[in-house]
């Protein structure tokens, strides 16, 4: 006959896996169990002892027993993390920063590329759907788009997949845990400072098919319209995702050399996408016979390691809190606890440097 700790043991243990204790994760108080159960108050301490060994739970003194999220089976304590790319301009700090918090936690962490590409992360999600793993960290593809991969996310979430979107979510998906940029209000930010530095010639250099893209020019028309300054299209340069993967693969400027020979000869300042396409266009501009600021000021986002690696050393903003793998390691964690995440939206923070110059 199975001991009564050991059926407990069992009971508990499927109600884990299926996530049964949401909102905090917390499992029922000892008195509570012992009452639920009709158990002695040592077989739930020896049912709790048995799962705490397993790794499924973790007790805190004083605060009772939560759960850990991992699956009874190891094998299927897999996480995986779906990114654009991998190139040095983020994958590695972003590698680095999930791998560490979550492999500290008994997971598994597979990292799978979708190249910019939808039909590309359709097979990855068709691959993930023969065995799901317990969570995913994903970052969308062409997110201004519906995506059309929602039969496949749904599959998963069916199997109890938990899912947490970095940088914004698809907008024909149903809610989802999702890490946020304030975009409109970064590409405010920086139309404001350079506003203030008396350009009212300002142009843009942004990514046509994500949300970030369309975010970051609201903001900056925004903050154009409300100083009364013209926000011409003439002036603003669209490139895609493709092109970007082409950039990054190949060094393809193409799309930046055709910005500067037919848009930029009215802008006294350009706002790029992210740090990456300031880079590469003031390397153009350079190539092409223009100074930075002198002729033209440069301005971008995230604060990268791109910044110092450019001459000259690129303003750009900063996200508050700056920590974004690790903001997205931990709603994962949540969710697999069966947690309620915390919602995170990051901020954005302007560091000056010497891309950007007064006209006065």
């Amino acid at each position: 006959m199975i001991p009564k700790y050991q059926q407990l043991a069992d009971a508990l243990r499927k109600q884990l896996t299926a996530g049964a204790f949401g909102g905090t994760g917390k499992l029922p108080t000892e008195e509570k169990l012992r009452g639920l159960y009709g158990v002695s108050r040592q077989t739930v301490r020896q049912a709790l002892a048995v799962l705490e060994e397993e790794g499924l739970i973790r007790r805190r003194q004083g605060s009772g027993a939560y759960a850990t999220g991992l699956h009874p089976d190891s094998a299927h304590n897999q996480i995986a993390v779906l990114l654009p790319s991998d190139s040095d301009y983020t994958y590695a700090r972003l590698r680095s920063g999930l791998l560490v918090p979550l492999t500290k936690e008994g997971f598994a962490v597979s990292f799978y590329l979708t190249g910019y590409s939808i039909a590309k992360e359709r097979l990855i999600l068709e691959s993930l759907c023969e065995k799901p793993p317990r969570g995913m960290i994903v970052e969308p593809v062409k997110n201004a788009l519906p995506n059309p991969c929602l039969d496949l996310y749904e599959r998963l979430w069916e199997q109890q997949c938990a899912t947490v979107f970095l940088h914004g979510g698809y907008e024909n998906f149903p809610p989802r845990p999702v890490l946020l940029d304030d975009d409109v209000g970064g590409g405010y930010l920086l139309a404001e400072r350079l506003l203030a530095l008396r350009h009212t010639r300002i142009g843009a250099v942004l990514c046509c098919d994500t949300r970030a893209g369309a975010h970051r020019y609201l903001g900056f028309a925004r903050a154009c319209a409300e100083a009364g300054v013209p926000c011409e299209d003439g002036r603003i340069g669209w490139y895609t995702s493709d092109q970007l993967f082409d950039l990054q693969k190949k060094q393809d400027t193409g799309f930046l050399a055709d910005y500067i020979s037919k848009k930029l000869g009215s802008c006294s300042a350009v706002i790029c996408q992210d740090d990456e396409i300031a880079y590469w266009l003031v390397r153009e501009l350079t190539h092409a016979g223009f100074h930075v600021p002198q002729d033209v000021s440069v301005a971008g986002f995230d604060n990268s390691f791109l910044c110092k690696f450019c001459e000259p050393a690129l303003t750009s903003l900063a996200r508050r809190p700056p920590e974004t793998a690790g903001a997205a390691a931990n709603a994962l964690l949540a969710l697999l606890r069966a947690e309620r995440p915390a919602p995170v939206n990051f901020r954005w923070e302007l560091i000056v440097r010497e891309s950007t110059v007064s006209l006065s």
